[in-house]
């Protein structure tokens, strides 16, 4: 095999691969030979089909198949040989097929770049930190009384927090305008789900009431149609309800898994609950403000290959939380929308990679165990969880590669300048503070 490397443009490189045309041609014989004896014609017993029928009859297929393959096959020969890493597929070009030849075939692909690491000792980051006070707790045990809440209906005029029950009608220029239309829906005053006015509108209404309400649409509403128009809304009121809180006793902990050690015990568990919950707040600003500082210290030339993928996992990524797109295409977002986005994460992988590369990461087993058995604890059969996992090697990997990024990311922890800074619990878990939420990156 006779191999070539010419580097065209940036990244991409030609690799020129030329297979002699005896191994060719002995690939192509044993294939047949071994047609030979499973293939069925008119007048032979299987098994006896004389080599050269065969070939006369399939020889032409046989040959484009096995051709195929080892293009394949030395294409990986080929990158293995010269040391390259190619960065997406490669695109095959065959420039010489002709039998009794050697074939040639021309691969072009990008390259991954070499990869010059920032001086993480250089990096100065903040990790904040926190004490959970008692005033802390209270506000989260409410916190978790809002989450139970029921709404019990009553007969007075709806204030702000209820939620009121209504049916309504939009108009615009004395016609309805789609979208405008609802029966028997519940809102719950001050949550500013609807325009501006519409909410206020209905406090002080009491069940039973009709009325209408003239509203205008914002200047920046995101249907054209409607934005900044002046509409109004004829409504009916059914039914007020107000919060009902459910009481802080023994029923109430043990709807929190806490059986045993009343108050006391109960918030001993939102305490430690609170207390994972801002740890993980801390690590993923700290992590956030990290890749910012490595992002910007370090210029590298993206494989376009890398971009396009990484820009279609985001278009992906959104449809899902759009409830799976019901039916829109990922393609029809325009790229532009993500570039930015996409460029981060490909320029984190690469940093990602290069520090594995280079420290010789791998994920270690007590870490990958410890993160299966935190997910699984919150499965009803813990045990059955673990096992689940350790018997799915596609699952298992995804549990690997956060733990190695986790790894990744303790390393860079260590040589940078990390001080604490003391703040409210509040303050650490509060999302988009410290240069916002953390990417996944692995």
């Amino acid at each position: 095999m006779q191999v070539s490397v010419e580097t065209t443009e940036g990244l991409e490189r030609k690799l020129t691969i030329a297979i002699p045309g005896d191994r060719v041609d002995t690939a192509v014989n044993a294939r047949l030979q071994e047609a030979a004896q499973t293939i069925r014609l008119n007048g032979f017993r299987q098994g006896k089909v004389p080599l050269k029928v065969v070939k006369n009859k399939f020889g032409k297929g046989v040959r484009q198949e096995v051709v195929g393959e080892l293009m394949n096959q030395t294409y990986f020969e080929a990158i293995a040989q010269e040391s390259l890493k190619p960065a997406g597929q490669p695109r095959i070009e065959p420039t010489s097929m002709d039998e009794g030849k050697d074939v040639e075939f021309v691969a072009v692909f990008e390259v991954y770049p070499e990869i010059e690491l920032p001086d993480f000792a250089a990096i100065k980051a903040e990790r904040l930190v926190a004490e959970v006070s008692d005033d802390d707790i209270d506000e989260m045990i409410e916190t978790l009384r809002k989450q139970r809440q029921t709404w019990v209906p009553v007969e007075r005029a709806a204030a702000d927090g209820d939620m009121v029950n209504i049916d309504y009608v939009g108009k615009k220029e004395g016609e309805e305008f789609q979208g405008g239309k609802a029966a028997g829906q519940n809102l719950v005053l001050g949550s500013e789900r609807m325009i501006p006015g519409f909410e206020d509108g209905v406090i002080g209404k009491s069940a039973g009431d009709d009325f209408t309400l003239q509203l205008k649409f914002p200047d920046e509403y995101h249907s054209e149609e409607l934005a900044g128009a002046d509409v109004e809304f004829e409504l009916k009121l059914n039914t007020v309800s107000e919060q009902s809180l459910p009481e802080v006793d023994e029923d109430f902990f043990k709807s929190f898994g806490v059986e045993e050690g009343g108050m006391k015990a109960f918030r001993e568990e939102v305490s430690n609950n609170m207390q994972r919950e801002m740890k993980t707040a801390s690590r993923n600003k700290l992590k956030t403000t990290l890749m910012d500082a490595l992002v910007s210290d370090l210029e590298v030339v993206i494989p376009a290959a890398l971009m396009s993928n990484e820009i279609q996992q985001l278009k992906n990524q959104t449809v899902q939380q759009m409830g799976g797109g019901q039916g829109f295409d990922p393609h029809s977002m325009p790229d532009d929308l993500f570039r930015d986005q996409a460029k981060r994460r490909v320029t984190l992988g690469l940093i990602m990679g290069e520090v594995i590369s280079q420290q010789g990461i791998q994920a270690d087993a007590d870490k990958v165990r410890d993160a299966v058995e935190e997910m699984a604890a919150t499965y009803e059969s813990p045990e059955e969880v673990v096992k689940w996992y350790y018997s799915n090697e596609e699952q298992l990997q995804g549990i690997e590669s956060s733990v190695i990024e986790d790894q990744v990311f303790d390393y860079i922890i260590e040589q940078a300048q990390v001080s604490d800074k003391e703040v409210s619990y509040q303050d650490v878990i509060k999302p988009g503070s410290q240069g916002g939420e953390v990417d996944d990156t692995a």
